[in-house]
């Protein structure tokens, strides 16, 4: 139900949004094998980010992957950050074979301001499963001082 203000007076109506908008994720316990798929496939990794005068840092929250499952790229002052990760596992006894396997990708498109990033300087890290970006801000020359120049 949505809350509506008419006349000065709340009411409550219905939403076509609701179902559009619900919960509709597996219904299982939180430590199941199925939610936590649901939970590694689904979900986008959390990031930040910080402006400081002299640049811009965008930090991603990625634990348990590496820096070789990263693809960072820039592309026409679009920043993305990407990442597909697959998962094997075997285990073979006498008496059965297991087999597990999964797929982790997410991808993230950041649109910088124009001509304030030092492309060339771009620098990026990972480290305890955050993935730092470095973007120096461009360095702008201060316009010269107007001057009047005498004629000999």
């Amino acid at each position: 139900m949505t809350l509506v203000k008419r006349n000065g007076f709340l009411t409550t109506l219905p939403s076509i949004f609701e179902d559009f908008f619900a919960d509709n994720s597996p219904k299982v316990s939180a430590s199941s094998p199925a939610r936590r798929w649901f939970e590694r496939t689904q979900a986008t990794p959390a990031v930040n980010v910080r402006e400081s005068e002299k640049e811009f840092t965008v930090e991603v929250a990625a634990p348990g992957l590496t820096k070789e499952d990263f693809k960072v790229e820039l592309n026409d002052n679009v920043l993305t950050v990407s990442c597909d990760k697959k998962e094997q596992k075997e285990e073979k006894t006498e008496q059965y074979t297991r087999r597990e396997f999964g797929y982790f990708s997410f991808k993230r498109s950041f649109a910088l301001p124009e001509n304030m990033v030092a492309a060339e300087k771009i620098e990026a890290k990972y480290e305890n499963g955050i993935l730092q970006l470095l973007l120096p801000k461009r360095i702008v020359e201060p316009q010269a001082q107007k001057r009047l120049i005498s004629i000999s």
